[in-house]
C-alpha cells in the first residue's frame, strides 16, 4: 500500500503529516510513503530527510495518481480532492461536523475518509491515535506562550535593585487538555494561576498543577459521559457569566479554552467582564473560530484591543504556528491510525470496530458516519424523500 503525505495548502498551517522518522517505522507494515515535494518544508523538514528516510519524493500529480491512501493533517485543498478516484482513502483532520459537504463529495467519488478528529477518546487504546489531544497540548502550551509575549509586564515575581515586580495573575478557563498545558505553561514561567471548569472532577487535575481551582457558589455544574462536558442550559450559562464576571476582573490574563466540534463554542467572557478588566490585560481565546468563540467580540487569526485597553487574541490554530513539535506529535497519532486500520498491506475497512466506527466518515460510496450523515439534506432520489437517520455526536 502506498501512502501518500500532501503539501499543506491552507493559509499559515506549517505542519506536516507524516515526519522522516515515521517512514521506516511504517515499512513492517507494508506501508510505502510517497512524500510531495516540499511537503515538510514549513515544519522544517527538507525532501533529502524523507528520502534518506525511503520515502519516494514526487510532484502532486505524480503523487496523487501513484498513490492508495493520502495523508493530510487539515482538509485536502479542493485541487487535491478533484484529483482523487474511487477506491483511495483520505486520512486527516476533515472536522466533518463543520463540512459535511466534503464528506458527502467525497463519498460521491468514492472516496474513504478517515477522519482523526473523530477518534472515540474515551477508549484508552485509541491515546496514541488522539490527534485532537496531542495538537490541544502543542496549542495550550502556545497559547500561555502567547499571552506572556503580548502581555506588558512580567509573568514571574521579580526583585531587582529597580524594585519589585508582583507576578502575573492568569486565569485559565476550561480544564481539559489545552487548559491543563496552559496552567502547567503558565505555573513554569512564574505566574500566579488558576482554573476553571464546568465539570468538578477537574478540581484534582487543576491543583495537582500548583494552581487555584475557582469553585461557583451557583453551584454550576456540566459533568457529562466519559469524562467530557455536557452542554449547559440557558439559565446554568447565565448563571455561570454572571459569577466568572467577578474573578475575570481580578485577573492580568484570561486564557479560553473551550471547544464543541460542529457547533458555537460557549461564551465565557462576556462584553461585561471585558469592560471590568484593567487596561493592559490580555485574552487569549482558544476558541475563537467562524462559529464564534468564548470571548465577545474576538475574531480569528485577529489580534484586537479593545477600547479599555484589553487586548484579545483570536488564536485559532496554535498548533501550525510551532510546526515541527505538533508534526511530530502528529505523526505518531496518523502513523498509529494507519496501521491499526491496515491487514497484510492493505487498508482494511471494518465499521463495526468501535475505533473505526468513529473514524470512518465515507465508504463505498456513501457517507457511513451516523453523526456526519444527519447533517446532509435527504437524497433526493430515495423512493420515500425522507432524512438520513442517525443523531449528531
Amino acid at each position: 500500500m502506498k501512502a501518500a503525505v500532501v503539501k499543506e495548502t491552507a493559509p499559515g498551517e506549517r505542519r506536516v503529516a507524516l515526519v522522516p522518522d515515521a517512514v521506516a517505522k511504517l515499512r513492517p507494515a507494508g506501508i510505502e510513503v510517497l512524500v510531495e515535494r516540499g511537503a515538510g518544508e514549513g515544519a522544517w523538514l527538507a525532501d533529502a530527510a524523507y528520502a534518506d528516510a525511503g520515502a519516494a519524493i514526487l510532484d502532486a500529480e505524480e503523487l496523487i495518481e501513484a498513490a492508495d491512501v493520502i495523508l493530510t493533517v487539515t482538509k485536502p485543498s479542493a485541487a487535491t480532492v478533484r484529483r482523487l478516484r474511487a477506491g483511495q482513502a483520505v486520512f486527516g483532520m476533515l472536522a466533518p461536523l463543520t463540512d459535511p459537504e466534503l464528506a458527502a463529495e467525497l463519498a460521491t467519488r468514492g472516496v474513504t475518509a478517515v477522519s482523526l478528529d473523530r477518534i472515540p477518546r474515551t477508549l484508552t487504546r485509541t491515546q496514541p491515535m488522539d490527534a485532537l489531544s496531542s495538537q490541544a497540548n502543542v496549542a495550550g502550551y502556545k497559547a500561555a506562550v502567547v499571552a506572556a509575549s503580548e502581555f506588558g509586564r512580567f509573568f514571574p515575581m521579580l526583585i531587582t535593585a529597580a524594585g519589585t515586580a508582583r507576578p502575573a495573575k492568569v486565569l485559565v478557563l476550561g480544564a481539559g487538555v489545552a487548559g491543563l498545558q496552559a496552567i502547567g505553561t503558565a505555573r513554569r514561567l512564574g505566574a500566579v494561576v488558576s482554573g476553571y471548569d464546568v465539570r468538578p472532577a477537574s478540581k484534582t487535575e487543576v491543583t495537582s498543577l500548583g494552581a487555584t481551582f475557582i469553585e461557583l457558589t451557583a453551584g454550576v455544574s456540566a459533568a457529562g459521559e466519559g469524562g467530557y462536558a455536557r452542554e449547559l442550559t440557558a439559565e446554568e450559562r447565565q448563571a455561570q457569566q454572571d459569577e466568572l464576571l467577578g474573578h475575570i476582573s481580578r485577573h492580568d490574563v484570561i486564557i479560553t479554552t473551550a471547544q464543541v466540534p460542529g457547533r458555537r463554542p460557549p461564551l465565557l467572557v462576556t462584553e461585561d467582564a471585558i469592560k471590568a478588566m484593567s487596561a493592559g490585560s490580555v485574552i487569549v481565546d482558544m476558541g475563537a473560530s467562524a462559529l464564534g468563540g468564548n470571548v465577545a467580540g474576538s475574531q480569528p487569526g485577529e489580534i484586537i484591543v479593545t477600547g479599555n485597553g484589553v487586548t484579545i487574541i483570536g488564536a485559532d490554530n496554535l498548533p501550525a504556528t510551532m510546526p515541527t513539535a505538533a508534526s511530530n506529535a502528529y505523526s505518531r497519532n496518523i502513523s498509529a491510525l494507519l496501521e491499526y486500520m491496515t491487514s497484510d498491506g492493505a487498508l482494511a475497512i471494518d465499521t463495526s470496530d468501535e475505533i473505526q466506527a468513529g473514524v470512518v466518515i465515507t465508504h463505498g460510496g456513501q457517507v457511513v458516519n451516523e453523526g456526519v450523515a444527519a447533517l446532509l439534506p435527504a437524497d433526493p432520489h430515495s423512493q420515500e424523500g425522507s432524512d438520513v437517520d442517525g443523531a449528531t455526536d
